[in-house]
């Protein structure tokens, strides 16, 4: 847009009009009516507007008068907007603490912001409503702008399922982890681990079962063994027994990994998130070695109580989790194992994996074994191949997860400094991209049991009590304007259990759910006391 691009008009109701190119932005009858009139066709579920092109400000105005909604305008041409802010007063918009102008962002930048600002469970939906007239000047950039919302939407949104899923399993394992990280004598150091040279890691794909004999020969060569959860049985029933075991799932399905084995384990060394069910530290003699994945609880339990390492578990898998253990311990050549992220020939995990006698425990007339495997394999429907053009037969099938996990896998070896390959298999190929600069010898992040400054029960105290004194919500301002940051900082650890409130009870306000999250971690934290 030019220089003094902007014509200002009255409308019938003397309200200032911004024009571009003679064309008024809003209404010339009652821009302030068109506006509300907008607004009232929003549904109430939607807690968050973007709206793109300031104007003459009348629809943010009325989103804000008439609704509790955050509102976010975006706008380009800076020049051009100082015309609109010396003759019009947006004071009344500015000094609202529900409403933010974004100037001239980058896609990056307004995806940044997105994600930093918009909190499902708290807004709601998220809508984006165009300023016809303005977003015309500027298409391409404003259609750009559009695609970058939709892409960290759908980003958002699946973060928001998974919290909304897990989010009180998460808080329940955490805190109860928190008392039991102190009942053991025993503690260990993964630096006895490093500096390691070479590294295996093994997964429970079904390739596993061809390749026992290659991981025995490299146990022969002291080379450490990490081993996955899902993975443990089938590598101990073969009588090999890996240096590391690694969990994530925070669900009770992973007690069958370990179930039976308690004295094959009693020495090797568990690494856990601290959301996995806190039976899991009970089948070792050491006390676990609590991580954080990324969870807000567990990352203020490490900035507050206890420094717990950062493994990287952004891929889904365990196997993903298992390379970030092998990255942290500085490790200069992996191999994988088992790691086929497909089934294969109808088979989904290697033998002797929990499926088996889960599904053995399960079994009656109506529902055999044949008939449960066939369920869990053809729960999700099989991708096309992606190389359609390959003349070999494949033997292996993908589902859309699957597929996820090997390219995020390939995603994160592509940026390790690190010789990384896979031992032969039947699943579908995994492509590396290695880097072939020199790793240091020396682990990239201290691993180890730490003194912490007050007892796990005190801090679950300290926490009871921040979390009640938590003010109470107010339905006509942005709540996080009304926290310092030690309270932000004890907040964002409930987030992911308001994301299971706002599941139950959709319809519920935002000041209720807040009250009812905290009512709950607060009996729930009292419970384990």
């Amino acid at each position: 847009m030019a220089e003094n691009q902007y014509t200002f008009l009255k409308s019938r109701t003397r309200e200032i009009v911004p024009c571009i190119n003679s064309h008024p932005l809003h209404s010339m009858i009652d821009p302030k009516r068109e506006a509300e009139r907008l607004i009232y066709t929003i549904e109430d579920s939607t807690g968050f507007l973007v709206i793109l092109g300031l104007g003459g400000g009348f629809l943010p105005e009325a989103a804000l008068e008439l609704t509790n909604k955050q509102v976010i305008v975006i706008d380009y041409d800076h020049d051009n907007l100082k015309e609109l802010f010396t003759n019009k007063d947006y004071s009344k918009l500015i000094k609202n603490n529900r409403f933010k102008l974004l100037l001239n962002p980058s896609n990056k930048e307004i995806e940044l912001f997105i994600i930093e600002h918009y909190k499902p469970a708290l807004d709601g939906g998220i809508q984006v409503i165009p300023l016809r007239t303005r977003t015309e000047i500027n298409k391409p950039i404003f259609d750009s702008a559009i695609q970058s919302i939709q892409d960290v939407i759908g980003i958002v949104s699946g973060d928001y399922t998974v919290q909304a899923h897990f989010g009180k399993r998460w808080f329940s394992n955490i805190i109860r982890n928190i008392k039991l990280s102190v009942k053991k004598e025993t503690a260990i150091d993964l630096k006895q681990f490093a500096p390691v040279c070479e590294a295996a890691i093994v997964a429970a794909g079904p390739s596993l079962d061809i390749q026992l004999q290659s991981l025995k020969d490299l146990k022969t060569r002291k080379v450490l063994i990490i081993s996955s959860d899902t993975a443990l049985p089938v590598l101990v029933s073969n009588g090999i027994i890996p240096d590391i075991v690694v969990s994530i799932d925070c669900q009770h399905i992973s007690y069958y990994h370990f179930k039976g084995l308690n004295t094959c384990l009693k020495g090797i060394p568990l690494i856990l998130d601290i959301a996995s069910p806190p039976m899991l530290s009970g089948f070792s003699s050491f006390s676990p070695i609590f991580f954080s994945s990324g969870h807000p609880l567990a990352r203020y339990v490490s900035n507050n109580w206890q420094p717990l390492p950062h493994l990287d578990t952004s891929g889904g898998n365990v196997t993903y989790a298992c390379l970030s253990l092998a990255e942290y311990l500085g490790v200069r050549q992996i191999t994988l194992f088992g790691a086929d992220f497909s089934y294969i020939n109808s088979q989904t995990y290697a033998k002797g994996t929990y499926i088996y006698p889960y599904f053995n425990k399960k079994q009656n007339r109506f529902s055999t074994i044949e008939q449960q495997s066939s369920v869990f394999l053809y729960r999700s429907p099989f991708l096309p191949e992606e190389n359609p053009e390959l003349i070999e037969p494949k033997n292996y099938y993908e589902t859309a997860s699957l597929r996820f996990y090997r390219k995020k896998l390939e995603e994160k070896t592509s940026m390790m400094h690190a010789e990384i390959t896979c031992a032969k298999g039947l699943g579908v190929p995994i492509k590396f991209n290695n880097l072939q600069k020199q790793v240091s010898n020396e682990p990239k992040t201290v691993i180890s049991k730490q003194e912490e400054k007050i007892s796990g029960i005190d801090f679950l105290l300290q926490y009871r009590n921040d979390i009640a004194a938590l003010p109470k919500a107010n339905d006509k301002e942005n709540y996080f304007k009304k926290l310092n940051n030690k309270e932000i900082s004890i907040f964002l650890t409930l987030l992911p259990y308001v994301a299971v409130i706002r599941k139950q009870n959709p319809q519920l306000k935002r000041v209720m759910v807040i009250e009812e999250v905290k009512n709950r971690c607060i009996a729930e934290i009292e419970k384990v006391l």
